[in-house]
């Protein structure tokens, strides 16, 4: 296995960081890393942990050969299931991987490897209905405190031309995330498609509810924000097919419902705290959890990890 090098011909080589455990949603993770990485010319790091939690209280911590043994045998597992990625395409064999087994928590380990990183990939365990039971995932814990873009991937079923897909609300989030839609969308030869979701608002009055503006007026807003911010983003003419939807409903459901078939959905995120919670906001973790296709958070200031060719093609 060739090992990564940070640097070629003199400057930085980007790096793509995922990590795998040798579940169903690790390979698609993992395949979907090989990919994006052979198409930016990438060093991509493939981090496993291993657990160590349940013995260190045992009579046998005294052997010191034991974790050696542990580390050797996820070394030898994560090194098998990056050959059979490999195997998936023949054009990711010239991909530089570099492994990294670890012990403890994946999470952790994760957040630390792709400190600097272009990318984390980190795979799905499915798209349970009781959110609470996934707050704990490695997925949204990366999700909300990466300090580089996220993408977690779920199966998925392309229909139609390739699409990228991407929330436009005006926020800086939002812009954040049109910046890396953009990139992205050249890199995968895709259509950009804007969605500006909007809502009927209601006005409590005496007992009586009030509707202040009409349906045409909020739908005319929204489209317009979004254009403004394409605009003010991209330029006036972007240099690769891009379309804004305007969709009456919750923005989470909204995305969700658009991203079906797509490449690739993105999401802005507002928040990178270290503390623990619910981090992600409404609308990234509704993605997160239900998406139907990979999804990208990214964070206002991850525009410094856009891939600058396909963002030079993209942008004004």
């Amino acid at each position: 296995m060739e090992q990564a090098t940070e640097q070629v011909g003199g400057g930085r080589r980007p790096r793509v960081v995922v990590g795998v455990d040798g579940s169903a949603g690790a390979r698609e993770a993992l395949t979907w890393a090989l990919a994006t990485a052979r198409r930016r010319g990438a060093v991509l790091q493939v981090v496993s942990a291993f657990p160590v939690d349940l013995w260190w209280a045992d009579a046998q911590v005294a052997d010191p050969t034991r974790v050696d043994t542990l580390r050797a045998d996820a070394d030898a597992r994560t090194r098998a299931l990056v050959e059979e990625a490999r195997q998936h395409t023949s054009t990711d064999a010239d991909v530089p991987v570099e492994v990294i087994v670890v012990p403890g928590s994946p999470a952790e380990h994760l957040l630390l490897v792709a400190e600097g990183a272009d990318l984390l990939v980190v795979g799905s365990r499915g798209r349970g209905a009781v959110r609470s039971t996934l707050l704990g995932s490695v997925a949204l814990h990366c999700s909300a405190h990466a300090s580089c873009p996220v993408v977690v991937v779920h199966p998925q079923e392309p229909a139609g031309p390739a699409r990228v897909v991407v929330g436009l609300d005006g926020s800086a989030p939002s812009r954040a995330a049109l910046v890396h839609a953009a990139a992205m969308a050249a890199e995968l030869g895709a259509e950009v498609e804007g969605v500006a979701a909007w809502r009927m608002p209601t006005y409590w009055s005496y007992g009586a509810v009030l509707q202040m503006e009409s349906a045409t007026d909020l739908r005319d807003a929204a489209a317009r924000q979004a254009q403004e911010m394409v605009t003010e983003v991209l330029g006036p003419e972007p240099r690769l097919p891009l379309s804004i939807l305007t969709v009456q409903g919750p923005a989470g459901d909204a995305l969700v419902q658009r991203a079906a078939g797509a490449a690739l959905l993105v999401v802005g995120s507002r928040s990178r705290s270290r503390l623990s919670g619910m981090l992600l906001g409404s609308v990234a973790l509704h993605c997160v959890v239900h998406g139907p296709c990979p999804v990208m958070v990214v964070h206002p200031g991850d525009e410094a990890a856009v891939p600058q060719p396909a963002l030079a093609d993209a942008g004004s």
